[in-house]
């Protein structure tokens, strides 16, 4: 949570110095990018979860979550960040994905089969 600039500092309290301001708005502003990226990436992993509803797919694959530890820990150290911190995140995203492809896939079974149609405007 950022201190409003313009609020004075609780008495007792050091004011906090406008460098620190300005780079908790930035780290506001990229914890915002995050979520957007986010429900835009669940909006795609949904989509194939549908698909894979519809083609009888299971709701993980092994071989491409391998395939994704490698490239995305590479990209990790690359960047500077801890592959570990890496995997462990794309751990608790895939988690999340699966739960969603269990839940399209026990939906599409009650439906009869129907693929939904993306609706990449909601």
């Amino acid at each position: 949570m950022t201190t409003n600039p313009e609020q004075p500092a609780p008495s007792g309290a050091h004011e906090i110095p406008p460098e620190i301001l300005t780079l908790r708005a930035s780290i506001d502003n990229i914890d915002a990018a995050l979520m957007h990226l986010l429900a835009e990436r669940f909006k795609f992993t949904r989509r194939v979860g549908e698909l894979k509803a519809a083609g009888g797919l299971p709701p993980a694959d092994p071989s491409r979550d391998r395939q994704q530890i490698e490239r995305l820990t590479g990209i990790a150290s690359a960047a500077g960040l801890d592959p570990d911190f890496a995997e462990a995140f794309r751990e608790f995203i895939v988690h999340e994905v699966i739960r969603h492809h269990e839940h399209i896939a026990a939906e599409h079974a009650a439906a009869g089969g129907s693929v939904p149609v993306l609706d990449t405007y909601s």
